[in-house]
């Protein structure tokens, strides 16, 4: 996988997965732009998910990683962003599916669903996959007119 630039964020929730998964980038050599939070102390998920819609729509990262309690809430708030399309997922199989046929952007996860490990590996197919294009090409240009 080359080095690209991350945006990635999370709630209270969602802190310490993050800070795993914010490990695992550096490491394999990725610039991350951290959008919060910094602590477990309770904030609001949606301040953190258009946090990173803006940096993708303004070209701050190529990809976004966004952790809550489910990966639900946070994406829903990144998707209202035209420019975002974020998937949650909970395996290595829909974070595949979501690169090839969605041509997702951003990656959720939801920390009280998925542990480190299949985090880890969403993250690493996540990253590694390519978008198919083909059939899916018009589908996913209809997202980003709606």
């Amino acid at each position: 996988m080359s080095a690209q630039t991350i945006a990635i964020a999370s709630d209270h929730a969602g802190f310490d997965l993050k800070e795993l998964l914010k490990n695992e980038l550096q490491g394999a050599g990725h610039t991350i732009v951290d959008l919060g939070t910094a602590s477990t102390t309770s904030v609001d998920y949606p301040d953190f998910g258009k946090a990173l819609a803006r940096a993708i729509r303004d070209g701050q990262a190529e990809r976004g990683v966004l952790v809550c309690g489910t990966g639900i809430g946070i994406a829903m708030a990144a998707n209202r962003e035209p420019a975002v399309r974020a998937a949650v997922v909970h395996d290595a199989t829909s974070a595949r599916l979501a690169r090839q046929h969605n041509d997702a952007n951003v990656m959720a996860l939801g920390a009280r669903l998925v542990g480190p490990e299949v985090a880890r590996d969403c993250l690493r197919v996540f990253l590694e996959t390519p978008f198919e294009g083909g059939r899916h090409a018009p589908r996913v240009a209809k997202l980003s007119a709606c």
